[in-house]
């Protein structure tokens, strides 16, 4: 795992050529306990601690059957010490597996930051690779698989071969033959056992794929849902979830095959090796070679033997499933993040509104620039193809150009989402790789085309990048914002609830609010993609006001399509097939830029059809080019 993985106990991949031993997956599964060794040990000691005082017990009953019916103290004083006995075991058992589920728990709380902490974290490319739903299931299905691994399996395995041992040591010290036999039976049933691990392992990982995939179809069809309704596809989504249903039925039904030949081979064993027991012992009884307390010690230690071998083959097969599980959280730990970084400094949010600076006063160095910026998702595909451009303090720029041009990604690369393959990245005349991300992303808010909102109140929304704000700050952004109608409309206001992913709220007003929620966290650069594409002609009107207010506290870059929204911006850049072909004011572009022109051209047309409203751009003069 990289150095910069999220804390928490390691889920480092088998090695390999050994990922189908039992022995490497109990080491394996054994690194997760890191941290919580100590509950781990005092588990064990407390399980040995009963199970000694298990096998202790057939010693006392044997005195208590040779005692027969003699009475008196050597009757009734073994009889009171196999009572206490068998309290004594029930009461250290019920403590040791408290420890364990008390450690399994905790285990699992470990992966489960540590999964969330490296999810959140990694890389933007990682995001387009992955499915969302089926990264959430490894931190949801597959670290509950591995809590009973962790808080039954691995002890059981370890105190299984212990008290097996003991008592065949004992079975040994009261007769060699017998033991024998039953030894036999045990190596018939371990055979069985051994050749169906390997496929109940390999069925218990396909099907917590199956499960990983429901997750992210699912997610998939309830976040389009509106588009799934509209265009009836429901039963079409159900066929496609219900197809890995059942994949996930089919490799769960292998699995409990397997399972269920391998129960009834342990209990055969067990049971055919206390028939063999009773039968041969009984007869040597009969014959007066060995005593009846013998035989019974004998058979309670046979008994005693079932319970921890049937105990340890199960562990080992739970453990089998629980590899699946562990490589998928392996797999996910070892996904590429963003490196740890501390957090930027805390923003004043209380602090009132910086006057404009004179003009003599302003920065030398932009509050942003590109240098020769290129830039693809894909080797061998360029997105960006060269960009310069810079964004000045308090002012406003404004990318236009055709769907694909670039104008998104120099959005993504501002944030530092992804890092350019050449040239270079400045914020405030300093080079990005001189900055960490935070230290860049302190600088900036995002407004997306997809305004987020999250589950919660209007308020949570509001400042969820500035969670202590005042209550006079938020009345600011949302003034600014123009939000005062959906405070007035919400039951409770600031204080109402939102649903999720703000389905209760227009397009427009999840913009505006995530307009708001930029604001708050006062930056010295404003992103904005596409701020008025889900706006009426009178809201766009009032959004561009807001917008020029905005522009005397921060520098603004805006993404848009409609010429309307942009065609007052201080700068305007246009992007051409990854490369800023032009650059300058509204005025200056129709009269220089063709690539401008065009799209000029394009808003009049789509509005002479009764297209995108408040678009004002005029006919160019010169022609087109």
């Amino acid at each position: 795992m990289p150095a910069d993985g999220a804390a928490g106990p390691a889920a480092g991949p088998v090695e390999p050529g050994v990922e189908g031993s039992t022995r490497a997956a109990v080491v394996t599964l054994y690194r997760l306990t890191a941290g919580h060794r100590v509950s781990m040990a005092l588990a064990a000691a407390l399980t040995l601690a009963g199970s000694a005082l298990g096998l202790a017990q057939p010693l006392v009953a044997r005195l208590v059957v040779d005692a027969g019916g003699r009475g008196g103290p050597a009757f009734w004083v073994p009889l009171s010490l196999l009572g206490v006995l068998f309290l004594a075991e029930a009461v250290t058992g019920a403590v040791g597996r408290f420890v364990l589920e008390r450690m399994g728990e905790g285990v699992v709380r470990q992966l489960r930051h540590g999964l969330v902490a490296r999810l959140l974290r990694l890389e933007m490319r990682e995001y387009d690779r992955h499915r969302g739903g089926d990264l959430i299931a490894r931190v949801t299905a597959d670290t509950t698989l591995l809590r009973e691994v962790v808080s039954q399996a691995l002890v059981d395995v370890v105190t299984g071969a212990l008290v097996a041992a003991g008592a065949v040591v004992l079975m040994l010290w009261l007769d060699p033959l017998l033991l024998l036999l039953v030894a036999v039976t045990v190596a018939l049933a371990s055979a069985v056992v051994a050749s169906l691990l390997r496929g109940i392992r390999a069925a218990s990982t396909r099907m917590q794929n199956a499960v990983g995939a429901i997750a992210a179809d699912l997610e998939r069809a309830l976040g389009a849902l509106p588009m799934v309704r509209v265009h009836r596809a429901e039963e079409r989504e159900a066929r496609r979830i219900g197809e890995r249903v059942d994949t996930a039925y089919d490799a769960g039904v292998r699995t409990a095959k397997l399972a269920s030949v391998m129960s009834p081979a342990v209990e055969l064993a067990v049971q055919g090796s206390f028939l063999v027991v009773l039968v041969i012992g009984g007869l040597r009884v009969n014959a007066s070679s060995h005593s009846l307390g013998d035989l019974v010690a004998f058979l309670l230690y046979a008994s005693y033997l079932a319970l921890p071998l049937a105990s340890v083959f199960r562990a080992i097969g739970l453990i089998q499933r629980g590899m699946g599980a562990h490589q998928r959280i392996a797999e996910a730990m070892a996904l590429p993040a963003e490196p740890a970084e501390p957090a930027a400094a805390p923003r004043c949010t209380a602090a009132p509104r910086t006057p404009p600076l004179p003009a003599a006063e302003e920065p030398r160095a932009p509050v942003l620039a590109l240098r020769d910026v290129r830039f693809g998702y894909d080797p061998g595909r360029p997105v960006l193809r060269g960009v310069t451009l810079t964004v000045p303090h308090r002012r406003q720029v404004a990318l236009v150009g055709r769907s694909g041009a670039g104008k998104s990604t120099v959005f993504a690369l501002t944030a530092r989402f992804y890092e350019p393959d050449a040239g270079t990245l400045l914020f405030d005349g300093r080079p990005a790789g001189e900055l960490t991300r935070a230290e860049c992303r302190a600088r900036i808010a995002v407004v997306d085309q997809d305004a987020h909102v999250v589950h919660g109140t209007l308020r949570d929304n509001i400042t969820y990048a500035v969670p202590d704000a005042s209550d006079a700050e938020v009345r600011r952004v949302v003034e600014l914002a123009r939000l005062e109608d959906v405070v007035r409309r919400l039951p409770g206001g600031l204080s109402g609830m939102l649903g999720d992913r703000g389905g209760t709220l227009s397009g427009g007003e999840r913009q505006r609010i995530a307009l708001a929620r930029a604001l708050l966290a006062r930056p010295s650069l404003l992103l904005l993609d596409e701020p008025t594409s889900h706006l009426d002609a009178l809201n766009e009107a009032a959004l561009t006001t807001v917008m020029r207010d905005v522009a005397r506290e921060c520098a603004l870059l805006v993404i848009a399509h409609r010429l309307s929204t942009v065609q007052h911006a201080d700068r305007i850049v246009v992007l051409d097939e990854g490369r800023a072909v032009a650059c300058g004011d509204h005025e200056e572009l129709l009269a220089s830029s063709p690539a401008y022109r065009r799209l000029a051209a394009a808003q009049m047309l789509r509005t002479a059809d009764g297209g995108a409203p408040g678009t004002t751009a005029r006919t160019p003069s010169a022609p087109a080019g």
